[in-house]
């Protein structure tokens, strides 16, 4: 298929620019995953769309505050930094910019003195290999003084860092919020339990790669960025035993999706497991694991929509964009999401 199969129309104002209060009040698209039959609904009736006997697996992942600014020791000069993963103990990969000012052997300064650095060398890919020097924990320091590494069609101020994480995100290690899950309060979390539905976490820390856009015009040429996953034995026996039981297994993200079907791919069945994974989801895909999705609307010609359309087809799939587009829902990280599923 082509890139350009999975391209849409989208008005910039439908481009959400801060999150609904409360949480689970955005919208929701129920998307029969066979039928391609649409309903509206909100956030807050996923109870009614699961049955006892489903299962729902989250990613508890928590994103760092990894966007800092420096200003350049020797000549004044601001620059910015993306972390984006930890090479050893002070040591980090990332992204500077401009990158002419943040060559090897330049330090900079962050939080009035709080953490320096020194950046190590310049990488083939035009990263930096960067060393930090604070005092204390690098991540209570960090929390201090980084900003929320916002998509960059996010124009607007975050007010409220914790509005970038899920209400259940406890593993510290990615450059994005596994956005699907920003919907879920602790009060529908409970209401869900209550209905008989077990829930599952894994661990999948999101990296910017998952934001890079797909440039070969055949899809198949493209090539996915390899991230960091794990899923603990309980969540493998709970999905174990809902498809025993006859269950469903519902993804909340893709980033869950991932997983699930990276951990099927490697070890053959879901068990307990940890690897990298860069497996790329698109139409013809077999899925092994996932009975239903959760999930935001995504950029047009991006990888997300790719594996949106190989779980419930093409058309099903272009067609609910068109009609999220009509209906003016709201659009990727803070937007509105989707319930991909046959009904039980």
């Amino acid at each position: 298929m082509k890139k350009s199969d999975f391209f849409y129309d989208l008005p910039e104002e439908l481009i959400a620019q801060h999150p609904i209060e409360p949480r689970d009040h955005s919208r929701l698209m129920v998307l029969g995953k066979t039928s391609g039959k649409i309903e509206h609904k909100h956030f807050y009736d996923i109870v009614d769309l699961l049955s006892e006997g489903d299962c729902l697996i989250l990613n508890d992942t928590r994103v760092l505050p990894a966007r800092l600014y420096g200003i350049k020791e020797q000549t004044g000069a601001k620059v910015e930094f993306l972390l984006l993963n930890q090479r050893e103990n002070d040591v980090w990969e990332a992204l500077a910019g401009p990158g002419k000012k943040a060559r090897a052997g330049s330090a900079f300064t962050f939080g009035e003195g709080l953490m320096r650095c020194e950046v190590l060398e310049s990488l083939p890919n035009g990263n930096r290999l960067v060393r930090f020097y604070h005092e204390g924990s690098f991540f209570a320091v960090l929390d201090k003084i980084g900003e929320m590494p916002l998509p960059h069609y996010i124009t607007e101020e975050l007010s409220d860092k914790e509005r970038y994480q899920t209400v259940y995100s406890r593993e510290l290690g990615s450059a994005a919020a596994p956005t699907a899950g920003l919907h879920f309060t602790p009060e529908l979390l409970e209401k869900i339990r209550a209905k008989g539905v077990k829930i599952g976490f894994v661990t999948l820390h999101v990296g910017l790669g998952t934001f890079r856009p797909v440039k070969a015009e055949n899809i198949e040429d493209h090539h996915m960025h390899f991230e960091h996953y794990s899923i603990p034995a309980e969540t493998a026996k709970i999905i174990n035993d809902t498809k025993s039981a006859g269950g469903r297994v519902i993804a909340v993200g893709t980033t869950c999706c991932r997983t699930l079907e990276s951990v099927c791919r490697a070890a053959g069945k879901v068990c307990e497991y940890e690897d990298k994974t860069d497996i790329f989801i698109y139409p013809g895909f077999e899925f092994k694991c996932i009975d239903g999705l959760i999930t935001n609307f995504h950029l047009p010609e991006s990888t997300l929509i790719m594996l949106v359309s190989a779980f419930c087809g093409y058309e099903n799939t272009m067609h609910a964009y068109e009609t999220a587009v009509k209906e003016r829902y709201r659009f990727f990280s803070f937007g509105d999401a989707m319930f991909i599923a046959d009904k039980k």
